[in-house]
C-alpha cells in the first residue's frame, strides 16, 4: 500500500507561480514513478508531468510544456510541481498520481494510487 499526500495549492493570478509537493509512504520500493494529473469541473482527468524512477527523463503534457517542472526527491519520496506562468486555464484539483509498471504511463487508468488532490485556482 502507498499513502500520497499533497501540499502547496491556492489561489494565484494570472501570471504567478505555485509550486505543489507530494509525500508518498508506505511500499514505495516498487513503484515505476511519481506523477501528477489535473481535473478541472466537467473535464476528464488529465496528464500533467511524471518524474521517472532513477536517471530518466521527465515527461509533460502538452498544455504545459515550457511552463511547469518536475523534480524529486528519491531520499525523501517526495516530488514537486514548479508552476510558473499560470493561467486561469490551469484552475484544477491537482492530484499527485503513483505507478508501478517499467514506463509511467501518462493515462489516469494506469494510475494505482492517487492522492486526496489540492486545489489550484487561477484568477483572471
Amino acid at each position: 500500500q502507498v499513502t500520497l499526500i499533497e501540499s502547496g495549492g491556492g489561489l494565484v493570478q494570472a501570471g504567478g507561480s505555485l509550486k505543489l509537493s507530494c509525500t508518498a509512504s508506505g511500499r514505495t520500493s516498487r513503484l515505476h514513478g511519481l506523477g501528477w494529473f489535473r481535473q478541472a469541473p466537467g473535464k476528464d482527468r488529465e496528464f500533467v508531468a511524471a518524474a521517472a524512477k532513477g536517471e530518466g527523463l521527465p515527461s509533460y503534457g502538452d498544455s504545459v510544456k515550457g511552463r511547469f517542472a518536475i523534480s524529486k526527491d528519491n531520499t525523501s519520496n517526495m516530488v514537486y510541481l514548479q508552476m510558473n506562468n499560470l493561467e486561469p486555464e490551469d484552475t484544477a484539483v491537482y492530484y499527485c498520481a503513483a505507478q508501478y509498471g517499467r514506463v509511467f504511463v501518462p493515462r489516469a487508468p494506469y494510475v494505482n494510487y492517487w492522492g486526496p488532490g489540492t486545489q489550484v485556482t487561477v484568477s483572471s
